[in-house]
């Protein structure tokens, strides 16, 4: 078994890195860049097509509203890059939000801050590899009937490769990213030189329907900017993953912090792009994104099956060379599934840190054998398909969950920073540098402003449409840490309680259970008698009074000195009697330690484990509640195990030390 496990094992994640290699894995900015810049990039696949398709709720005269509701995402982009940039030279030690909102806010605050950025990217790679299976599916109709089936499959690919290590995923991540990158320009400025400059009239599938109202009805006056700042929240899904750079700063090479905001620098000026020109082509060629095609595109032919934004701006773009096109949405659909790949580098992070401050479990503070926070992946993994099977992969549903958490954490984080710096300022003389810090301070006061408008606009209009599933499951986290928290503190005053003495035992009293004679049971005896406790017995269950009967005769014609003691159970337990005696024994002497030992097999099959040692493994579990009781397991290598060489040069000794000649 174990042979077969490990070998699995390398063969899926790769031969154990040693720790003191772990400078080794950090990123050069060009791999950094795709490593946890890919969903930010990768949103402009879904976010400019949000805007659109919410604001044909209102029908046609909605639709002119899409250059302002861009341009203002993309001015919150650029504000939010700039405070990231003075974050990670302020705290490059990857806590991100959460470490500035605990040293500035306090711990409550830095806690909600790490719960909204926990769901913030479960939400991440739901929504992501969702949209990836949405744009392979307009080039692929099976992936778009079989969505679920090939998410679960991408995001469990995901998780494997992210467990070899940021380093080689990174590697392997690196080429599909620049190729996104360099479909998009293409796509961006082919597009628009043709409609602009050489005046090509290229037109969308979708140009020619006559898109009307989700109701049948015209949207005027609050509805209409109802509609118009929900467009607004759902592209503020742009912004997603910025704060993925922060949380990674330690992953880059060295000056780290300057490195970071570099990549933050480059990504900024990537996705502004991106998004401003996507919209531009998609309103020049007339497409139209509808929330319910069948009822508001009117002049669609029946059974139309409206594809995504991209596929749609691909097609006519590229109609000259069709393999363009599927490269474009082979490359998007492959960014899509990457972009996940930030948050698997980012919930590990972030979890460690939490399961350092005792709000998670420690098992997530550890290091796999790549170096990588291998439990976070894992736990990553998991959740995210229970999402995207939960929704079914739609893409326009999760969404209504998305961001909600992930602008918590900007908003508490750009509070924190103005405190920061207010900080700073009580103390700095330097002229130069309070200047520095004055500026800075302005800065992120501008970014809290911002940051918190734009989540009171997504609270105000996504929250009944789905963004309250986020909310309790924010508080939720939230109640479960501070209880994870409340758990180690007391266990730490437990253990560290120096008003309790250590008070040895009176007397050691050794218990060996017996089922049969047999070398395991020898061996037993052999290991109790050589710890020289105060008394010994043998006891065995009466389950069946004939085999037992047979085990009294063999024992006393034998000649074992220990005494054997019959327990007898008339409803056939093992575990309630052994465990009454034991009390029974603690009882009659307070002071004294029980020892119970345990024969136990070792097997080299796992399916051998289901076939022995359930009784012991439960009745260990009831023992080790009982106070001044020690339960120890004598392990008898099968044949099966490696271990049977080293049993077979230890069973004259359980003959000498078991038997009649030991006394």
């Amino acid at each position: 078994m174990s042979r077969v496990s490990v070998g699995a094992k390398r063969l899926l994640v790769g031969r154990p890195f040693r720790s003191d290699t772990i400078g080794a894995t950090r990123l050069r900015k060009r791999i950094a860049l795709p490593v946890f810049a890919s969903d930010a990039l990768s949103s402009v696949a879904y976010a400019p097509q949000e805007i659109f398709l919410v604001l044909s709720i209102a029908g046609m005269s909605a639709i002119a509203f899409t250059p302002w509701v861009g341009v203002a995402v993309a001015f919150v982009m650029v504000v939010v890059i700039a405070c990231y940039r003075q974050n990670v030279h302020a705290y490059p030690s990857g806590g991100g939000d959460y470490e500035v909102a605990t040293v500035n806010l306090g711990p409550r605050a830095g806690l909600g801050v790490g719960a909204a950025l926990l769901i913030d990217y479960v939400l991440t790679v739901a929504v992501s590899i969702s949209a990836a299976a949405a744009n392979i599916g307009s080039a692929i109709p099976f992936v778009q009937s079989h969505a679920v089936f090939f998410s679960v499959l991408a995001i469990a690919g995901l998780a494997a490769v992210n467990l070899r290590g940021i380093r080689e995923s990174g590697a392997m991540f690196a080429v599909p990213v620049y190729a996104f990158l360099a479909s998009m320009i293409a796509l961006i400025v082919w597009g628009l030189l043709q409609v602009e400059v050489f005046g090509r009239d290229l037109r969308a599938e979708s140009a020619g329907f006559d898109l009307v109202p989700a109701e049948g009805a015209e949207v005027t006056g609050l509805a209409l900017a109802f509609v118009v700042a929900k467009s607004f929240a759902s592209g503020c899904a742009a912004l997603t993953g910025v704060e993925a750079i922060h949380n990674g700063v330690p992953a880059f090479r060295k000056p780290r912090a300057r490195n970071a905001a570099v990549t933050l620098a480059i990504l900024g000026v990537l996705s502004v792009s991106f998004l401003l020109g996507l919209i531009a082509l998609a309103r020049r060629l007339g497409v139209r994104i509808a929330e319910n095609p069948a009822t508001q595109l009117v002049g669609a032919p029946e059974g139309y099956q409206q594809k995504t934004m991209i596929a749609q701006l691909a097609e006519p773009v590229f109609a000259g060379l069709p393999i363009a096109f599927y490269v474009v949405m082979v490359v998007t659909a492959t960014i899509l599934v990457l972009a996940a790949n930030t948050a698997f580098n980012g919930f590990p992070v972030l979890a460690s840190v939490l399961a350092r401050d005792k709000y998670l479990p420690r098992q997530l503070a550890t290091r796999g054998d790549r170096l990588a926070f291998s439990n976070g992946i894992v736990l990553l993994a998991i959740a995210a398909i229970a999402l995207v099977v939960a929704f079914d992969a739609q893409v326009t549903v999760l969404i209504q969950l998305y961001i909600v958490g992930v602008f918590v954490a900007f908003t508490l984080g750009q509070l924190g920073m103005v405190r920061h710096w207010t900080r700073r300022l009580r103390h700095e003389e330097i002229p130069a540098v309070r200047r520095r810090a004055r500026r800075s301070r302005a800065v992120n006061a501008v970014g809290f402003g911002l940051t918190s408008g734009v989540l009171l606009i997504v609270m105000a209009t996504k929250f009944f449409s789905g963004a309250y599933i986020a909310v309790l499951a924010m508080v939720a986290v939230f109640a479960v840490m501070r209880l994870i928290h409340r758990h180690y503190d007391a266990v730490a005053r437990e253990l560290e309680d120096s008003s309790r003495e250590a008070v040895l035992p009176s007397r050691t009293h050794c218990l060996v259970l017996v089922s049969k004679l047999h070398l395991p049971t020898m061996r037993a005896l052999a290991y109790a008698r050589a710890t020289r406790p105060d008394t010994i017995e043998a006891l065995t269950v009466n389950i069946d009074t004939a085999e037992t009967r047979t085990l009294v005769r063999e024992w006393e014609s034998r000649g074992i000195s220990v005494p054997l003691k019959v327990v007898e159970s008339p409803y056939r337990e093992i575990n309630r009697p052994v465990v009454d005696y034991v009390k029974r024994l603690r009882d009659q002497s307070p002071r004294d330690v029980v020892i119970v030992y345990i024969p136990e097999y070792v097997v080299g099959h796992w399916w051998e484990q289901l076939l022995h040692n359930q009784s012991a493994l439960r009745l260990k579990t009831r023992l080790l509640y009982e106070r001044g009781v020690m339960v120890t397991s004598v392990p008898w290598q099968l044949s099966s195990s490696r271990g049977r060489a080293e049993q077979a040069r230890d069973e004259p000794i359980v003959g000498r030390l078991g038997g009649p000649e030991a006394r």
